[in-house]
């Protein structure tokens, strides 16, 4: 009598004499400890192109209405200002970056807060992506990799928060120099 009962073995499991040897689990690929040629490429494009959007603002003198700023690039005014007298979730924003750019972070928040976080973003992008591609460092995957869905909701809520700190602003204050910290 048997002491245990015979039974075919699980399905998936090595059988003793089987040609076939069961798969080694492969071990995880290397993560490089720089960044590619490619990446580094990419990042040098990512921080020309911010450092060239900071350069506009930069160049571009803030309107003293706290919106209006990007008429000098030869763009339209804003459409909703002048149909409805209430602004449009960007507007404010090429003033607020144009602010940021000269430093002038306060008076930039106060303009367009989510404006204002857009260019120390930017700089910041700037920042990064130049050092990786001089130095072909890993940050930028450190960084991107904290960008998840639930900060891309994040920001888009303070997008909404802004826009109607933004509407409410533009009801309620009279806008002028002082008003946003600038000088004519």
């Amino acid at each position: 009598m048997a002491a245990f009962p015979t039974s075919s073995p699980p399905a998936g499991a090595p059988v003793a004499g089987d040609p076939v040897a069961p798969r080694e689990r492969a071990a995880p690929p290397a993560v490089p400890v720089r960044a590619t040629r490619p990446e580094r490429t990419v990042c040098a494009l990512m921080a020309f192109g911010a450092f060239a959007v900071l350069g506009v603002a930069l160049w571009l003198k803030p309107s003293p209405a706290g919106l209006g700023t990007h008429v000098a690039l030869g763009l339209p005014p804003c459409g909703w200002v002048a149909a409805y007298d209430l602004p449009c979730p960007t507007c404010g924003m090429t003033t607020a970056f144009s602010l940021a750019a000269r430093g002038s972070l306060w008076a930039s928040f106060r303009v367009q807060p989510m404006g204002c976080l857009l260019a120390v973003g930017t700089a910041a992008v700037a920042v990064t992506c130049a050092y990786v591609a001089a130095t072909g460092s890993r940050l930028g995957h450190v960084l991107g990799a904290r960008l998840t869905p639930r900060v891309v909701v994040a920001l888009a809520a303070l997008a909404l928060v802004a826009w109607g700190y933004k509407v409410w602003d533009h009801r309620t204050n009279a806008r002028g120099p002082a008003a946003i910290g600038t000088t004519p």
